[in-house]
């Protein structure tokens, strides 16, 4: 009995031992925060990227909390920064860039990689994308992750009604083409809404690829100082041109406050164009009426217009100040495991994004990725990011207060198509707000100045 005894208790002794052992195995992973904003089933994508880079090695657990919204990011964030709780990576919105690279709160990319034994080609990432979020000297400051820019989507069943196999060029012809669309039946040629982030593609994409301004100083590079000046550009004349097609039923707002977002409305075959994200090409995929031929171009432009490349939009990570240099390791580690072209082909796939560097586009291009029926047309964005090297103009925005622009260029146009205010008298309201805006962004920041 006794001889028994002594078995059980070293049997036991020996299983605390064993699950020790591997506690203190599973204690040694470093565990790296990562917040990000985005929701639905793009969180669902990035989760599988965490768990493939979990999965990958045996020292770090990265773990990935959706904030619910880019906004609540960036506001979570900030809060927990404040609280010394702050994640080791975040995920923040393009127009939130500006305010991340005056914070003093963050490890810039270059840096990190650097000190971390890592050697990057920064030149391998494309021009369009990487000037978005470096400095003046070319200096990444944090890693593009979910990149895109805005595509025309049109459906081909319906445009083969028209007698046409192309889709529209120029605005011009835009025009042209959603008559014959409600001509031949359609209710609604084409499909856009006027909501805060929809300034992305209205607003900004639109100018930049007509080689035109928003803002003085170069967009806000060349100082925090900078104007507004797009109620003197020919975005007046298209948000006229807008104005003219609803009123006459060829174009039709299409939001979550109508019933039906514009993305569903195209899917649904219920408009036969809109504008929207790259990204949401692989949604528009997997729920296109069943049988609907569709295809997406490059945004049209006005005729005459030299066409400029696009403006990139999504988000980039950085990483930020105060976290353990094990943290950092395993920062950098992460930061180089996405950046792998494997996983630029897989989170393609997956979401409808595009590749942010040269070898990860050469890699998917390599592997047959466009050529497949799910995937052709994606191209399109690459095409358009690179239609025309970066000019001051066109390498991307670095005004202060660009998230509550947004907001006011939607209540402008909130004015416009709701209330019939005249175009020229609400675009100039917007940016007299939007100036009143920056010049307080620039006095909380007086005395700083942008890398």
């Amino acid at each position: 009995m006794n001889h028994l005894l002594r078995q059980a208790t070293f049997a036991a002794a020996g299983l605390l031992t064993l699950s020790l052992g591997v506690s203190t195995a599973l204690a040694e992973k470093t565990k790296i925060d990562f917040w990000f904003g985005n929701s639905g089933d793009i969180a669902n994508r990035v989760q599988e990227v965490c768990k493939h880079f979990n999965d990958s090695q045996p020292d770090y657990e990265i773990v990935c909390t959706t904030q619910g919204s880019y906004d609540a990011a960036v506001q979570n964030t900030i809060a927990a920064f404040r609280a010394g709780k702050q994640p080791t990576i975040v995920q923040v919105f393009d127009v939130g860039t500006a305010t991340l690279m005056l914070s003093d709160a963050y490890y810039p990319a270059y840096k990190l990689m650097a000190d971390n034994g890592y050697t990057v080609d920064w030149n391998n990432y494309f021009p369009g994308i990487a000037r978005y979020y470096a400095t003046s000297k070319g200096e990444m400051l944090s890693f593009p992750f979910n990149s895109s820019t805005a595509l025309l989507y049109w459906n081909k069943d319906a445009f083969a009604k028209i007698g046409k196999d192309h889709a529209p060029a120029t605005w011009e012809e835009a025009g042209e083409d959603m008559k014959a669309l409600k001509a031949a039946g359609y209710s609604c040629p084409f499909g856009f809404n006027i909501s805060r982030d929809e300034s992305w593609q209205l607003l900004e994409q639109f100018s930049a690829i007509h080689g035109e301004p928003i803002a003085t100083k170069n967009n806000g590079y060349d100082g925090l100082d900078a104007q507004l000046l797009f109620n003197k550009t020919k975005f007046v004349q298209y948000v006229k041109d807008l104005k003219s097609w609803y009123d006459q039923g060829l174009a039709v707002i299409k939001s979550k406050e109508t019933g039906q977002t514009m993305v569903e409305a195209f899917a649904g075959g219920d408009c036969q164009m809109i504008l929207t994200s790259v990204g949401d090409h692989g949604t528009i995929g997997r729920t296109a009426k069943q049988g609907m031929q569709w295809d997406v171009s490059w945004l049209p432009v006005y005729q005459g217009t030299e066409r400029k490349n696009s403006l990139v939009g999504g988000a980039s990570l950085w990483v930020l100040s105060g976290k353990s240099q094990a943290e950092y390791k395993g920062a950098a580690a992460f930061l180089a495991f996405i950046a792998k072209p494997e996983e630029a082909l897989f989170w393609s796939t997956v979401t409808g994004y595009i590749p942010v560097t040269k070898s990860g586009y050469d890699y998917m291009v390599e592997h047959g990725f466009y050529d497949k029926a799910p995937y052709k047309g994606r191209e399109w964005a690459i095409k358009s990011l690179t239609a025309t090297e970066p000019t001051p103009i066109t390498r991307g925005i670095r005004l202060g207060s660009m998230i509550q622009i947004r907001g006011e260029v939607a209540n402008g146009l909130q004015a416009i198509f709701a209330k019939n205010t005249d175009v020229q008298v609400a675009i100039d309201d917007v940016v007299a707000r939007g100036n009143d805006l920056i010049k307080r962004f620039a006095d909380t920041y007086e005395g700083k100045t942008l890398p």
